[in-house]
């Protein structure tokens, strides 16, 4: 039910109001903590986190402030985040004719091979 909820409210969205929509279900169905709890009980909130591989959404005064998130899991986001940011400069340079032929590419891809 509540996810034939969701995409019903997704879809009769504009685009770029999806990721806040998207952003907003997360939050509410995600493991929250206060700050003074972290405070308080760090070892405890790191063991569930390292057994749940959930984020944690850390709220400071009643407002988001950070997340909580397990090694493994923000070091693939990392890769992830390079590799689109590689793509798209890539995408953009094709756009703005920044090219070369198969000769071009060779002696460039050349020094950095020897």
């Amino acid at each position: 039910m509540l996810s034939s909820l969701g995409s019903a409210i997704i879809t009769s969205v504009k685009s770029d109001t999806i990721v806040s929509l998207f952003a907003l279900f997360r939050m509410l169905f995600m493991k929250v903590e206060l700050v003074t709890n972290l405070k308080r009980q760090a070892t405890k909130i790191l063991a569930d986190l390292h057994t749940s591989k959930e984020p944690v959404l850390i709220t400071e005064h009643g407002q988001p402030s950070a997340y909580l998130v397990d090694v493994a899991d923000y070091e693939f986001m990392q890769r992830r985040l390079e590799l689109l940011e590689g793509l798209s400069r890539g995408e953009r340079a094709v756009l703005e004719g920044r090219t070369y032929n198969l000769n071009e590419a060779r002696e460039r891809l050349s020094k950095w091979l020897r």
